[in-house]
């Protein structure tokens, strides 16, 4: 990727804008209430705990039933946001481009069990931690950027090219949709798949 916006041709733009009118016709105004939950208390705290990633595990439907899970859970709370506050400083640091704020929060994540790969839920906790300006990854985001032309690659550093991807879509997007915060471009590409 590089840091030019993309150009998408504007049919493609309408079908953006429709699938995140589709999300917020669809989707209960009360699902987001974990997420928000928990970015108020990383808001206080700096940091996320067990109980926290625990929620967003539910939130993002995600199964608990692993190995990694009961490494977490073995892990002692204050160590977990040992982890997770730099993270999270990381994702809030308006210093640096999304794009790096990203690369450095995923990176600390890394270090917690269940996070080594796969960008799910540590898209999720960088997203409590700097709402206004991560998104949330997944598998149908990525299919949704496939069919608009877009590659994204699912070697390492997959997340802050998404967040570069997402940060190029929202410099080259008609109005309104340039307006958008990064977590509403990704509940488009999310329903864009639905």
């Amino acid at each position: 990727m590089t840091d030019q916006p993309l150009a998408l041709a504007p049919d493609q733009w309408q079908r953006i804008a429709a699938a995140r009118q589709a999300y917020t016709d669809t989707v209960s105004p009360y699902y987001d209430e974990t997420l928000q939950e928990v970015t108020r208390r990383a808001s206080t705290s700096g940091s996320i705990g067990k109980a926290d990633i625990g929620a967003l595990l539910m939130w993002k439907r995600l199964r608990a039933d692993t190995p990694w899970a009961a490494e977490l859970m073995a892990l002692a709370d204050t160590d977990v946001r040992r982890t997770t506050g730099p993270a999270t400083t990381a994702a809030r640091d308006t210093t640096l481009s999304r794009c790096a704020g990203a690369q450095t929060g995923r990176a600390a994540l890394a270090h917690l069990p269940g996070f080594r790969t796969g960008d799910a839920l540590a898209s999720a906790i960088l997203t409590a931690a700097a709402p206004d300006r991560m998104a949330i990854y997944d598998r149908r985001a990525h299919s949704a950027l496939h069919t608009l032309g877009i590659t994204l690659s699912h070697a390492p550093g997959r997340y802050s090219c998404y967040i570069q991807t997402i940060d190029q879509l929202l410099a080259a997007a008609p109005a309104p949709i340039r307006t958008w915060t990064p977590r509403d471009m990704d509940t488009a590409l999310y329903w864009m798949t639905a």
